[in-house]
């Protein structure tokens, strides 16, 4: 059976991957200006492509946002989120890096986790080089890329980088011990049915021992000691989607950790619903309310 999921996974790859970086023109925002340069930062999985979104006028103690994109961990499109790291970077002054990081079935569980860690630490120490203060950091996330984020913060809490000031989770997969199949979806279609989170889960982590370490879900393997550690959060979820019950027991978790800033639930849609077909003005809105959490975590 793996092996027909590691076919699938890269089939998708192929062939339904290009098609989604396609974000509706009325979704990317078109009027904001970017100020995006690409470089590429060696790792031990080798080097991983980011997108530097600066903002319109950076000085030497700007902050800098960390973004991985969703996918599944299994589909790479950084390019979808150029709206949002666009955006985010114009409204909250921030450099915004927008991080390509490995991929499942080629890199498995924790292979992204590592690079992510890695890159984590060398956006860090490299603010003198790249123009944006080190020490300021913040990251964030949609769907496989928020539970990246989430993982990230985890090792992050334990050392070894520069403390990060908080995390934005949007709509991320947080359990992948618990059986698709399992997991209550609200809409009539939902965006992700129990056989493509199943071919996700397996390429990613065909161990199933490994899906309880809170590197790969961190709502099961994040002790509580851990949590009151972490950075504050910011967690919004879709009301329709079949990752809404555990991000919201993560929140849960959090608040009860004391690391909770706000949990944003959105009305309606479904996952994914700021790349697909949402009203941009709520979306827009959905945007502006991160840009605010990220901003004001330097308000002082």
């Amino acid at each position: 059976m793996a092996i027909f999921h590691d076919i699938g996974a890269r089939l998708m790859q192929a062939f339904i991957a290009p098609r989604i970086t396609v974000v509706p023109k009325s979704l990317c925002f078109t009027s904001i200006p970017r100020r995006v340069h690409v470089i590429h930062v060696p790792t031990r999985h080798g080097p991983a492509r980011v997108d530097v979104y600066a903002p319109p006028n950076p000085t030497s103690t700007t902050a800098v946002h960390l973004n991985f994109h969703g996918g599944g961990y299994v589909m790479g499109h950084l390019q979808q989120d150029d709206p949002f790291c666009a955006f985010l970077a114009d409204q909250a002054g921030v450099y915004v890096l927008n991080i390509d990081y490995v991929l499942a079935p080629q890199f498995r569980y924790p292979a992204a986790v590592q690079q992510a860690f890695e890159l984590a630490n060398w956006a860090a120490t490299s603010g003198a080089e790249g123009g944006w203060d080190g020490t300021r950091m913040t990251v964030g996330g949609q769907s496989a890329g928020g539970g990246l984020a989430a993982a990230l913060c985890l090792l992050a809490a334990d050392g070894g980088i520069h403390p990060i000031e908080r995390q934005i989770l949007h709509y991320p997969p947080l359990d992948l011990v618990t059986d698709p199949a399992d997991k209550k979806g609200r809409a009539a279609k939902p965006l992700i049915p129990p056989a493509l989170a199943r071919l996700f889960n397996a390429a990613y982590t065909p161990d199933a021992a490994l899906r309880s370490e809170a590197g790969a879900s961190p709502l099961i393997g994040a002790t509580d000691l851990q949590l009151q550690r972490v950075a504050p959060a910011v967690v919004i979820t879709a009301e329709l989607d079949v990752l809404r019950d555990e991000a919201s027991a993560y929140a849960q978790r959090l608040a009860k950790a004391g690391c909770l800033i706000e949990h944003i639930d959105i009305a309606g849609v479904d996952h994914g619903y700021n790349l697909r077909d949402a009203a941009p003005d709520m979306v827009a809105q959905v945007y502006r309310r991160i840009a605010d959490h990220v901003r004001a975590t330097w308000a002082y």
